[in-house]
């Protein structure tokens, strides 16, 4: 055999090992490259059907989640909109970034941080990998209601996009009664204030009507042109798509149909037990009601049954999205993503929407359902992820690892969704807020939480989650915890230095 012969007949055996590799390893889908539908709810907190067991309250993510992995133990890098958003997008902590507030001009990450201008978001890596990629409504920071009252683009990275479109929802000015619930605030955009609209009027909201428009775009990518045309066509007529969905509610105001408030009567709206102890941080107090919203018991009770009826209205656009792909056999080839952008607080501790540092703001849905093999796990992963992960992990689903931007500082989860296990599993996660300079790190059992740069006096939270899963005793003081405590001081000191470093250097 000549040596030009042993060459190929090497060749050939290398690449039938590296195609068997792939077929192994990547999940099994019908075409090489799959679809991604990335799904967005807004200050979606954990109290959704497949995380509580409440029965028939989120029928589709239920179905969402029976038929992929639920992340119980997900969280978020900053508990608000814009920072969390672009973090996510980017693959990057907030203070690497830059993003550490809501910005309402176009541009993100890349307009505040120039030297992540040529760093491609999620959407943007996709985009370049030859994926047709769209936007529907809000998946960068978008003020609401205003923003989408004016049909605004708010912070989005127009390079991400080969399309996006711009709900402009009538939100506070549709027809009926705005309800004022928090007397001490009057800034819509974040005091509790709801609307019970007939169901008539479901099909001008801005969720149904970023539906409508997500469902259109799915047709349209799911069909072929005639066949000999000559007019224009669609962009990149055989790519594969990235879509991108954005759904405002449960975001304040707290709009949502009769028929899905008639589900959640007012006067059975139970509050969370009020428990504080006296060596709590004023810090992790300042959302507590009094402070900002004035609510009376009845005013609470309120808010509480008009967020879960805002969350009802939007399960049921996630499951339109749903039911398109099935019925234009997308399904096979679609990975699907559902996630919040953080959590919120609902009266835990007294304390309020978002921004806060406790478990119930910072912890977050996050559901991965993968198609193409039997053998993908389906079911809870009870281990701690970052909502950074997501990019590397549809990355590696998607068998592009190699072409993965090197700075990502996210770690992929494609073994969950392989196998259920992770073979360099995540230890903890980092989450800041107040510009980052305050933070809370979970690792293990416990929960340690900074307010400010530096150990300081009467500054510092410690919780154990198997003894006091609420959070209700600080066990910074408790002498038998010190070492539990040394030990999350020397963690959280590493987290926030990961999160800062150069991303030049």
């Amino acid at each position: 055999m000549s040596l030009f012969s042993a060459a190929i007949v090497r060749i050939n055996s290398l690449s039938r090992y590296l195609f068997l590799l792939c077929w192994f390893i990547l999940p099994n889908f019908s075409n090489a490259q799959p679809n991604i539908l990335l799904i967005f709810s807004d200050d979606l907190n954990t109290r959704i059907g497949p995380y509580m067991d409440v029965n028939k309250h989120t029928p589709n993510l239920d179905r969402l989640a029976s038929e992929g992995v639920m992340f119980t133990r997900a969280y978020c890098q900053y508990p608000l909109c814009g920072p969390s958003r672009a973090s996510i997008m980017s693959g990057l902590y907030p203070a690497s970034n830059g993003v550490l507030v809501n910005d309402d001009k176009p541009g993100s990450y890349k307009k505040i941080n120039p030297a992540l201008k040529d760093h491609p978001s999620m959407a943007g890596f996709f985009r370049e990998q030859g994926y047709f990629t769209a936007r529907v409504s809000k998946i960068f920071h978008m003020g609401v209601p205003g923003g989408i009252e004016r049909g605004e683009p708010g912070g989005d990275d127009p390079t991400s996009w080969d399309y996006a479109f711009n709900v402009m929802g009538p939100e506070t000015l549709s027809p009926g009664k705005l309800e004022l619930l928090s007397p001490k605030s009057l800034h819509y955009g974040g005091n509790f204030a709801r609307m019970i609209l007939p169901d008539s009027l479901r099909f001008y909201q801005t969720d149904y009507i970023a539906a409508n428009q997500a469902i259109a775009i799915l047709e349209s990518r799911a069909k072929k042109p005639a066949e000999g045309a000559t007019n224009k066509k669609k962009i990149k007529p055989d790519a594969p798509f990235f879509l991108a969905v954005g759904f405002v509610r449960p975001h304040v105001p707290l709009i949502s149909t009769e028929s899905c408030f008639a589900h959640y009567p007012d006067e059975e709206s139970v509050l969370p037990p009020v428990v504080v102890s006296d060596d709590v941080p004023e810090q992790a107090l300042r959302r507590q009601n009094e402070k900002i919203w004035g609510m009376n018991e009845l005013q609470k009770k309120k808010t509480i049954s008009s967020y879960m009826a805002s969350v009802r209205f939007m399960d049921q656009q996630v499951g339109r999205l749903l039911n398109t792909i099935d019925q234009l056999d997308l399904r096979k080839n679609t990975i699907v993503i559902f996630l919040s952008d953080h959590g919120y607080n609902l009266g835990e501790h007294d304390c309020w929407s978002k921004t806060s540092l406790w478990e119930g703001t910072v912890r977050v849905p996050l559901i991965i359902s993968v198609p193409g093999t039997e053998d993908n796990y389906r079911g809870e992963f009870q281990s701690i992820v970052e909502l950074i992960d997501l990019y590397p992990t549809l990355v590696d689903l998607c068998g592009y690892s190699k072409e993965a931007p090197d700075i990502l500082q996210g770690q992929s989860l494609a073994d969950v969704i392989k196998n259920g296990e992770q073979a360099d599993k995540k230890t903890d996660a980092f989450t800041v807020t107040d510009r980052g300079e305050s933070g809370t790190l979970v690792f293990g059992d416990y929960r340690y939480t900074r307010w400010g740069a530096e150990v300081g006096e009467e500054n510092e939270e410690l919780y154990n989650h198997i003894s006091d899963p609420e959070e209700h005793k600080n066990l910074v003081n408790d002498a038998s915890a010190k070492n539990d405590l040394e030990t999350m001081r020397k963690r959280f000191d590493a987290a926030k230095e990961k999160s800062t470093k150069s991303l030049t250097q």
